[in-house]
């Protein structure tokens, strides 16, 4: 190689160089290979933490789809929806549910002023496994059992006919009068509060009670009737702030009226007998007895006009 350039060579030097470049080539198997460490190479896919959150992703999704398919088959065994939709079942956009067939169902929580009712010429039949029916919202609940329907409300009830809109049975005094409805012959109640209680002129009028019966007006009490008889199996309290008037013929039977038996003595001190006496305008008095047999006597009459 000169200052002017490089040397070139002939042509007898080109061939033996060329000639020890392929023989070299041939011989060399690593030909191409070049070592390189992978920690170098640009890294492709998801790895570590990212690994991980794909395969928390895949098993949520997984489980999500066992979820959606049980569901998918409740729904087909239970509701039995299908092609042509679902037959246990209606929905219409009134807001109605209607069940074509018989139904099992614990807890229903219907909507606000839900109404539960039946088709015009068929039966609506409820039925509880040895449980009492329940309907209630808030704190107005309506129990049909075995033995007795019980309706409990704290703010009253009315019964409206849904054809005519008429108030068939209402507890609100202030606007309707207390009727029961047609067929019902007995009210059974733990507190009421009326005017007054009247029945029918061809009927009597009953009141019975299992244990003790309280009858109080504000205002005063009036019992009136053809006739009134009063049985009881304890005693009879009558109280009044100014007075007692009881107008008719009043009889008094003397069977349960406590009596002496034959070896007291009268005037032994311990006790005062009284008989009680009646006018013939109704006035009530007492005698003191004294001895058997004695009758209604008295110093003064109480039945005069000055009494």
């Amino acid at each position: 190689q000169s200052s002017n350039g490089p040397v070139k060579k002939s042509m007898r030097e080109k061939a033996v160089e060329r000639r020890n470049i392929n023989k070299e080539h041939n011989s060399n198997f690593k030909a191409g290979y070049i070592p390189i460490d992978e920690d170098r190479l640009h890294k492709t896919g998801l790895r570590g933490r990212k690994g991980n959150l794909a395969i928390c992703v895949i098993v949520l999704l997984f489980i999500l789809a066992v979820i959606n398919l049980i569901i998918t088959l409740v729904i087909w065994a239970v509701i039995r929806i299908g092609p042509n939709g679902c037959d246990s079942m209606e929905f219409h956009e009134s807001g109605l549910l209607r069940f074509k067939q018989v139904s099992d169902m614990g807890v229903i929580h219907p909507l606000y002023k839900s109404t539960v009712g039946g088709r015009r010429n068929e039966d609506l039949v409820i039925t509880g496994n040895n449980q009492p029916i329940v309907f209630q919202q808030g704190t107005t609940k309506l129990s049909v059992e075995k033995d007795k329907t019980s309706i409990t409300s704290d703010i009253g009830m009315e019964f409206v006919d849904p054809r005519t809109q008429n108030t068939l049975f209402s507890t609100d005094y202030e606007t309707h009068e207390f009727h029961l409805p047609n067929g019902v012959k007995i009210l059974n109640v733990q507190k009421a509060s009326t005017e007054r209680i009247t029945s029918n002129a061809t009927s009597d009028l009953n009141i019975k009670v299992d244990g003790r019966a309280i009858v109080r007006g504000n205002e005063g009490v009036f019992i009136t009737g053809k006739t009134i008889e009063f049985r009881m199996g304890g005693n009879m309290e009558l109280k009044a702030e100014n007075s007692i008037i009881l107008n008719g013929t009043v009889m008094v039977s003397p069977s349960r009226l406590p009596s002496s038996s034959y070896g007291e003595q009268f005037n032994n001190g311990n006790w005062l007998r009284f008989k009680l006496c009646m006018c013939a305008d109704g006035t009530l008095f007492k005698v003191q007895v004294t001895g058997y047999n004695m009758g209604c006597q008295t110093p003064v009459n109480p039945c005069g006009a000055t009494h």
